[in-house]
């Protein structure tokens, strides 16, 4: 509701101040341009979005994906004990921290949703569990292999070499996620006293 209201003003004030100060042609303009730029990077990031998940439907058909959840998923059981004992929620995290590893948050959404239902159903009431929170704490501040997303945007705007901050997003995602797993294991405890 407060969004609607913040997305509603800002552009009646806009216009408001830019009546009262004598700008409007510099609005007017302002507002071409702006969707122009916006129209341009959306196509630009499309593109190379539709790159991404080809090569990720690539490695899930040549079972290179399913050879990283298998490797995922050890971990993922010491982390999400009552998602072990059911297949598809452990699939569907599995899928959901692969496809986040490789940097295709567009591809571990569905994962992340069916897991997040499954774990719901798992935890037998209505309140968020404990390895629901954690979910939800792995999918903010999740580590990544490949920053597609990220490279993209970079080369969209001109970037010689896209990929040259893959040593600062590995070092940032991984403190990321271990603060994140810290915390929410942490609050875990508390919560428990």
């Amino acid at each position: 509701m407060v969004f609607n209201i913040i997305v509603v003003l800002l552009p009646i004030l806009s216009l408001i101040y830019a009546a009262l100060s004598g700008s409007l042609p510099a609005l007017s303009s302002a507002v071409v341009e702006g969707a122009h730029s916006a129209v341009t990077l959306c196509l630009s990031i499309c593109g190379l979005i539709c790159f991404w998940q080809a090569v990720m439907e690539v490695m899930r058909q040549s079972g290179l994906a399913d050879g990283l959840s298998r490797l995922l998923r050890p971990v993922l059981k010491k982390l999400f004990p009552t998602a072990a004992s059911d297949r598809d929620t452990m699939n569907a995290l599995t899928a959901n921290v692969s496809a986040n590893l490789l940097g295709l948050g567009n591809a571990a959404t569905p994962a992340g949703i069916n897991a997040a239902k499954g774990l719901q159903r798992l935890s037998g009431h209505t309140d968020a569990s404990d390895e629901l929170c954690l979910l939800v704490v792995m999918n903010t501040a999740s580590i990544q292999l490949i920053p597609t997303t990220v490279a993209s945007l970079r080369a969209a705007l001109g970037a010689q070499s896209p990929f040259d901050i893959l040593p600062a997003v590995w070092l940032c995602s991984a403190c990321s996620v271990t603060a994140g797993l810290c915390a929410a294991k942490l609050f875990e405890r508390l919560s428990k006293r």
